[in-house]
């Protein structure tokens, strides 16, 4: 997927970066994804650690980590992957509300595609409700149905806004592709709550923090995949169909450092990890001032092209690359 703020591109540098610091062996050690989104990071650590515990706000994020980081053992699906894609299409909220030719008008989806979007998600619903497959299934399919449904949207990456006409991408045909996970002998658990409400809840020994950085909401951002993925009844709003949606304190330049210095205090992690860059509402004065109340504090920098859908507006500088940090964080008393 492609995803503001995707750490795929530096997944190779945050975990040396991590191994450097904690060492090589981290089998033995609980790792935690905070503010996960698509689920990168855990997915990277997922095999080397004991556990990985991963956690987002938002619900098509908790939707993707629970398969990708909550499911470890081998499922037979493939035969609800075949059914899936051979169901003809229905008129149902997505095609109505935000697809081609649908009564809202809105072009998210062709036709075709908003028409299967409705079929296979209703059907994977009938399946939960029958008891035809368990949770882990559940989330499974519905991953899936997520990425395979984002290959095919009609948008310059992120749901704020879609195209006026139909791109080549989203006039092809929907085809669901299974969502694969990383399979391991110990259990993990993923989280749908706010990082600040949790961090009080948990505890480990590596905490990898990834929040916004600016004052772009990945709640108006990524709107219709939470919509996909509840398929719940609501009045979209507005032009875009935007739902109600959370709004995190992180990207408010007044509220971000207290929620911040909040959670580094109540962290109960030997070793914390903040991925942010020189464009970030708290700048890297001020991170490593509050980091250093709390114990031994590092940095390590690199240089990384920007995310190509991000508006300026959300911005506070203009260049095409930006450099990211990594700030580091021994506790006191871990």
């Amino acid at each position: 997927m492609n995803y503001i703020g995707s750490k795929h591109k530096l997944s190779s540098f945050i975990k040396n970066t991590i191994a450097n610091t904690v060492g090589n062996d981290l089998s033995g050690l609980v790792f935690c994804d905070l503010f996960a989104g698509t689920g990168i990071v855990g997915r990277t650590f997922k095999p080397f650690v004991k556990q990985v515990i991963a956690n987002d706000v938002e619900f098509y994020s908790f939707v993707l980590n629970r398969n990708y980081i909550g499911n470890f053992k081998k499922l037979a699906t493939q035969k609800h992957i075949d059914n899936l894609n051979s169901l003809n299409g229905v008129e149902g909220f997505i095609y109505q509300n935000y697809s081609e030719n649908g009564s809202e008008d809105r072009l998210y989806f062709s036709e075709e595609n908003g028409r299967k979007i409705d079929a296979i998600r209703q059907q994977i619903e009938i399946w939960k409700n029958n008891n035809e497959i368990n949770e882990d299934e559940y989330y499974f399919l519905l991953a899936s149905l997520i990425e395979s449904a984002d290959k095919v949207a009609n948008t310059a990456s992120v749901y704020g806004a879609y195209l006026k006409k139909l791109k080549k991408s989203a006039q092809k045909k929907l085809v669901v592709g299974p969502a694969k996970f990383n399979i391991t002998k110990n259990s993990h658990q993923v989280f749908n709550e706010d990082g600040n409400a949790l961090i009080k809840k948990i505890k480990g020994d590596i905490l990898y923090l990834d929040p916004p950085y600016n004052a772009r909401q990945y709640g108006s951002n990524y709107h219709l995949l939470t919509t996909i993925a509840k398929y719940d009844s609501f009045e979209p709003q507005g032009k875009t169909g935007l739902r109600a949606y959370y709004r995190s304190s992180y990207c408010k330049k007044n509220e971000v450092k207290k929620s911040f210095e909040d959670l580094i205090k109540n962290a109960n992690f030997k070793y914390i990890f903040l991925s942010y860059n020189n464009e970030g509402l708290m700048t890297e004065n001020e991170v490593s001032t509050i980091m250093t109340t709390y114990g031994k504090y590092s940095l390590k920098t690199t240089n990384y092209q920007r995310f190509k859908a991000d508006k300026t507006e959300n911005r506070n500088h203009k260049a095409t690359a930006t450099v990211e940090y990594l700030h580091i964080l021994e506790k006191h008393g871990k």
